[in-house]
């Protein structure tokens, strides 16, 4: 090995060792900005990403999501195959890649062509290796994480790690293939997590609307979206058996109100339960609105509003009374007004596809979606027996129980796979582990 010690602003670089044979060059003698710039706008349109690096911008759109921000792309900056490109907001976060394709980007990023002595991919996998990304954060400048800057002359001074260029196209093939095989695994990881949602959502849909027994007589309940229900079930309308308030508790704070927990729109999308483990922002609410959103022991949560109808009639249940405690605001309050109504089974039931459809369904805007108070209390509820409605309700849990349980161990597994997709590449890229033609 041979060592080189290197030194930037009085502090050493970020490798300080490299193979035999290797060299250490700032970026700027290995790459080269490009100015040109799109005559036509016609060229295929460019994103940069932190998780994929340069896709095709098409590739996010959505339905009515438009392709760029603006309706005309002349004097976008071209880009060849090979390039690299940075988004000198975004570097610190890797924003940054070689792309795949030749197009255009915004005018505001960076693009860079590669000397001959460089492989492309090699400084694909380099630069976007964690030992660069720590190193383009320090050197960014900026008051805020939110607002760091990492500009073309600072990126130069950055050391590159050279090898020799045959070896540089070794290691951008061991990784190609390597990273496919882990991101296969990964990928297998979340179809799991996937299927496992899928499957408690049908299991929901199957308990609070067919019951726990599979031979019992059914009868058409007349509304559409819940189809058949057992025959001893009765249909009601949730504003017949709970009170549905809106919370008027924002997130301004004022001297003169009492200062309390305040339950948010995060804190009801993220989580399945409310209880005195929530970690709950502080705020303020006058006296009125602490007597009208207090939370108690039953209630349950519902999203109201939100950019995406996805988003809307979300519920989440609060399981213990909860003290100086109210709901916030885009959130409506349920709470039963009947004791032949278990609160946790109409959780369980507003939890189901069915009543998302119905919500859906009822949500109005264009920009933005929500639900009036007259949708959500003329929501149709089935109505089991008490004593049948806590039966389904602790099964529903139990299987929630089980369900988040093996979410766990996969997302742990998914997240071990992508510790050691970016060490393999940081050891391989830096030189710590040596590839020969003989492993790939």
């Amino acid at each position: 090995m041979s060592n080189y010690e290197i030194h930037h602003n009085n502090n050493r670089s970020h490798i300080s060792e490299v193979p035999e044979g290797w060299k250490l060059k700032r970026l700027k003698y290995l790459t080269k900005s490009k100015k040109e710039l799109s005559e036509t706008g016609e060229e295929e349109l460019l994103s940069v990403t932190e998780t994929r690096g340069i896709i095709k911008r098409k590739e996010l759109k959505s339905d009515d999501e438009p392709l760029s921000r603006s309706d005309d792309l002349i004097g976008y900056r071209l880009v060849e195959e090979g390039n690299l490109v940075n988004n000198i907001m975004l570097v610190w976060k890797r924003g940054l890649g070689v792309s795949p394709y030749s197009g255009i980007v915004s005018p505001a990023y960076s693009v860079f062509s590669f000397s001959k002595e460089c492989d492309p991919w090699y400084f694909n996998y380099l630069l976007r290796s964690e030992e660069y990304i720590t190193e383009f954060r320090r050197n960014s400048t900026g008051i805020t994480m939110s607002r760091l800057r990492l500009y073309d002359d600072s990126f130069g001074d950055v050391f590159g790690v050279l090898p020799p260029l045959n070896e540089q196209k070794i290691i951008s093939r061991y990784l190609d293939k390597k990273t496919s095989q882990i991101d296969k695994l990964i990928s297998k990881i979340k179809k799991r997590i996937e299927l496992l949602k899928e499957q408690r959502t049908s299991l929901i849909n199957q308990y609070v609307t067919k019951g726990l027994d599979p031979n019992v007589e059914m009868k058409d309940s007349g509304i559409d979206w819940i189809g058949e229900i057992p025959k001893h079930w009765n249909i009601e309308v949730l504003k017949h058996i709970s009170s549905v308030e809106l919370s008027s508790v924002d997130r301004h704070e004022y001297e003169d109100e009492k200062r309390v927990n305040i339950c948010h729109y995060p804190d009801v999308y993220k989580n399945e339960y409310i209880d005195s483990k929530s970690v709950l922002p502080s705020g303020t609410c006058s006296d009125n609105e602490f007597e009208k959103f207090s939370l108690r022991r039953g209630d349950i949560l519902l999203t109201k509003d939100s950019e995406s109808p996805d988003d809307i009639g979300i519920p989440t249940i609060v399981n213990e009374d909860l003290d100086n405690t109210v709901c916030g605001y885009h959130l409506a309050i349920i709470r039963m007004k009947s004791t032949d109504f278990h609160s946790e089974f109409i959780y369980r039931y507003i939890e189901s596809k069915n009543a998302k459809d119905y919500f859906y369904v009822s949500s109005s805007g264009i920009t933005r979606f929500g639900l009036g108070k007259g949708s959500i209390e003329n929501l149709k509820v089935v109505a089991p027996p008490e004593d049948e409605q806590k039966q389904i309700a602790h099964k529903i849990s139990m299987v929630s129980r089980t369900t988040k349980q093996l979410s766990e161990r996969l997302l742990a597994r998914k997240a071990l796979l992508k510790e050691y997709r970016q060490s393999l590449i940081s050891s391989v890229v830096t030189g710590k582990v040596r590839v020969t033609e003989e492993i790939i």
